[in-house]
């Protein structure tokens, strides 16, 4: 599974391409994808490369909202509101070249997260109540949290 995964996602990229991709047999096709996207990528990442990730806006057939954080690869998306740091950029033309998308986009201070949480609110639908206790009838709980498997060494 993981030299299928290296090799279709990473080296030859399969996801991108229509129907070149296959899971359970059956052909992946992207621009099928018919429902809101929030796409979230980091300006300085080392690992996903915003521009590289902004191309994700183009592969899906619903709406795409993205989001360019300030700072790398675990910096940028672990910003929380409080206390107030770094930026973000939000543009709502997506076009085809990811730096005329930056040239046009306008920053917002403090942290995406509230940009987020506006978005899932928005699609989200309504929220229900949490339940009162884990599992039911049918699908019991195995063990109070966190479980032996958190406790258990090689």
């Amino acid at each position: 599974m993981y030299l299928y995964y290296l090799r279709n996602l990473y080296l030859e990229n399969k996801l991108r391409e229509p129907e070149q991709l296959t899971m359970a047999g059956t052909p992946i096709d992207l621009s099928r994808v018919r429902m809101p996207v929030y796409v979230y990528a980091s300006r300085d990442d080392h690992i996903v490369p915003w521009r590289s990730a902004y191309r994700t806006a183009g592969l899906v057939g619903g709406d795409v909202t993205f989001v360019l954080g300030a700072s790398g690869h675990i910096a940028g998306v672990i910003n929380p509101p409080q206390p107030p740091r770094r930026n973000y950029w939000t543009n709502d033309l997506i076009t085809d070249a990811p730096d005329d998308w930056f040239a046009r986009a306008q920053p917002v201070a403090g942290s995406w997260w509230p940009h987020w949480a506006q978005w899932l609110a928005e699609y989200g639908g309504t929220k229900g109540r949490a339940p009162y206790a884990t599992g039911s009838d049918a699908h019991p709980p195995l063990e109070p949290a966190p479980g032996t498997y958190v406790r258990a060494t090689a």
